[in-house]
C-alpha cells in the first residue's frame, strides 16, 4: 500500500496488522498516559484498529500510522477523527495524534499534524478542531505551531470522564480553513 501523506521525514499510511504490536506498547507507556484515562490491553488496542479502519471505510479519513521515511518503523499515529460524544462544538471533525515518548521533542507530531490539516482542508473540512487538558502543554503547543487558535470560552467538561476526574477540564482549539495556516 502506497502513503497516504508524505512529509518531509515521515509516511502516514493506513494501519497494518504488524503495526498493532508497537502501537500496543505505545498504549502503555506511563509517558504517554500521563493525561489519557489509562493503558490499553493489547485487546483493547487491536478493538480501536478496528475502529480506526472502520472510521476510514465510513468517512473517507481517520487516524493514519505514521512511520519514519529512513527506517520506516511505527512511531505513533496523527489523523482526524469524528468525536463520538456531543458537546457545543460538535458535530466536529478532530485532529490527534499519539507518539512514542521516545519520539517526543523532535517536530513529528508538528510536521505530521501540519500536513494532515492541509490535507483536511483540501478534502474540504471547513473547521477543524483539537483538544485536551489544559496541563497537556506538549499538545497545546503543536496546536498553536500548527495555526490553530483558542478561546476560554470554549473549555468544556469531556462527557466521556467523571466531572470530578483531574481530566475532566478540557480546552478547545481551533481552525478553519480559511485562516492563514502556520508555514510548514
Amino acid at each position: 500500500m502506497g502513503a497516504v501523506i508524505d512529509t518531509p521525514r515521515l509516511q502516514l499510511r493506513e494501519w497494518e496488522d504488524e503495526d498493532i504490536p508497537a502501537f500496543s506498547l505505545i498504549n502503555q507507556d506511563p509517558h504517554v498516559l500521563e493525561f489519557l484515562p489509562g493503558p490499553l490491553t493489547p485487546k483493547e488496542t487491536e478493538d480501536f484498529v478496528a475502529r480506526i479502519r472502520n472510521h476510514f471505510q465510513t468517512h473517507g479519513f481517520g487516524l493514519w500510522t505514521v512511520c519514519l521515511k529512513e527506517t520506516q518503523e511505527f512511531i505513533g499515529y496523527v489523523g482526524l477523527n469524528v468525536p463520538g460524544f456531543e458537546a457545543h462544538f460538535t458535530p466536529c471533525v478532530e485532529i490527534g495524534w499519539r507518539f512514542g515518548s521516545q519520539h517526543w521533542g523532535k517536530g513529528y507530531a508538528t510536521e505530521a499534524a501540519q500536513h494532515v490539516l492541509s490535507w483536511g482542508f483540501e478534502f474540504g473540512l471547513k473547521e477543524i478542531v483539537s483538544f485536551t487538558v489544559p496541563a497537556n502543554t506538549r499538545s497545546i503547543r503543536v496546536m498553536e505551531k500548527i495555526g490553530m487558535t483558542r478561546n476560554p470560552k470554549d473549555n468544556f467538561l469531556h462527557p466521556k470522564i467523571p466531572a470530578h476526574h483531574r481530566l475532566a477540564v478540557h480546552v478547545l482549539y481551533r481552525c478553519s480553513g480559511n485562516e492563514n495556516l502556520a508555514p510548514q
